[in-house]
């Protein structure tokens, strides 16, 4: 597989550090609008022919367009912020490649997704296929899904997906360890639910706060409802009577997100500062550090999981499938931190699948629409096995 990997910043570079030894990869192109920053991450992976870097725009519909004829690539990776994902995942529809990203454009509250899944059609009709929220969560999360509808359950009451970490950043009080941009527009936006006689629904943010145990030693936290893919694509291919997201995000981090908001600081729209033009978010965003480099001042562990109730032979069952990741394990053996390698497995198990025909299809599907076993059976295999909890129902 050619692929051409726009954006590498913290989750591109786990990325390609998991990609570089596979045999199913012959060439992943590292794009960047940072050329040095795509370079450091070149020199991480050595082998300048399998690694080339290359400055890119994501915006501009032609440079995307023009690397991935100069490489004759066979997927466009989307590893950059979702505002971009319209122009990248058009392009890869007029190039006839293959596409895949790990979030959904949003346009607030049930419209999460609304312009991708509404081409599905047109990329189903002409045979491509564009693979949704394939990260972590969504991505993994939706896998897990798919597997316990397939073996664990003869009717599902409820999937919902919950995310908790105990990491911490020496020195710092609020310190995202992803995207300011996306974490603002995941917590901020109106959560969603999915209810089978109602369809999708926002509800008030940080809604329906609920304490969950989460596994190897994360402990109780206190989970709240938060706009996320799943809620849209599980429903698409998994019947059940509800889905929802909840985030375990603590009472400090939703009380400085609320004061963001209250203070305006949370616009994406530029605005003029004694004449300069500057979006607040992005004033934001400069004044924290980047959490591509915050792995050797993190400590604990990250949790991404789908816990589901239902029945199983006419007996009521509750099981939660989990992937934890451990900060001082992922910096040892890849050198990275804990949230961006986690995010990262799941394009990459997904890449190797769509290499050797084992994910096929088209149109745009999330990760939920194909066969889970194939995916699970090599999570151990790239560092990062799963887990069953199996709750009294």
């Amino acid at each position: 597989m050619k692929v051409l990997l726009v954006g590498t910043g913290g989750v591109g570079e786990s990325i390609a550090i998991l990609a570089r030894d596979r045999p199913w990869l012959e060439r992943m192109v590292l794009s960047d609008r940072d050329l040095a920053r795509a370079r450091e991450v070149q020199g991480r992976l050595g082998g300048e022919g399998r690694f080339p870097v290359e400055a890119i725009d994501a915006s501009v519909p032609g440079q995307i367009a023009a690397l991935a004829k100069k490489y004759g690539v066979d997927l466009i990776m989307n590893a950059v912020d979702p505002v971009f994902n319209e122009a990248i995942f058009d392009t890869a529809f007029e190039l006839g490649t293959r596409y895949m990203d790990m979030a959904m454009n949003s346009d607030c509250g049930v419209n999460l997704g609304r312009y991708q899944l509404g081409q599905a059609n047109r990329w189903e009709e002409r045979g491509l296929l564009a693979l949704v929220g394939m990260g972590v969560e969504p991505g993994i999360s939706d896998v897990f899904a798919a597997y316990a509808a397939k073996h664990l359950f003869d009717t599902i009451d409820e999937i919902g997906v919950r995310d908790g970490a105990n990491l911490e950043v020496l020195g710092r009080e609020f310190t995202p360890n992803f995207s300011i941009w996306t974490t603002i527009e995941e917590c901020l936006d109106p959560p969603i639910v999915y209810e089978r006689d109602r369809g999708l629904f926002e509800t008030e943010n940080f809604s329906e706060p609920e304490i969950f145990e989460f596994p190897e030693g994360i402990g109780p936290l206190e989970c709240v409802n938060v706009e996320h893919e799943e809620v849209v694509l599980v429903p698409r291919c998994i019947s059940c009577n509800r889905v929802t997201f909840k985030y375990g995000l603590g009472r400090r981090f939703i009380e400085v997100l609320k004061m963001l908001h209250m203070l305006g600081l949370d616009n994406p729209e530029k605005i003029d500062v004694k004449g300069v033009a500057v979006a607040p978010r992005d004033v934001v965003a400069a004044c924290l550090p980047d959490p591509a480099r915050l792995g050797s001042l993190m400590t604990g562990k990250t949790c991404a999981g789908t816990w589901v109730r239902g029945r199983k032979e006419g007996r009521l069952r509750e099981v939660y499938l989990y992937q934890v990741a451990d900060n001082t394990v992922t910096m040892r053996d890849f050198g990275v931190q804990a949230v961006v390698w986690q995010t990262a497995v799941g394009p990459v198990i997904a890449m190797e699948l769509l290499a050797e025909g084992l994910w096929a299809g088209a149109g745009v599907l999330g990760p939920e629409a194909f066969d889970p076993d194939p995916f699970m059976e090599r999570m151990a295999a790239y560092g990062a096995p799963y887990a069953i909890r199996e709750s009294a129902a």
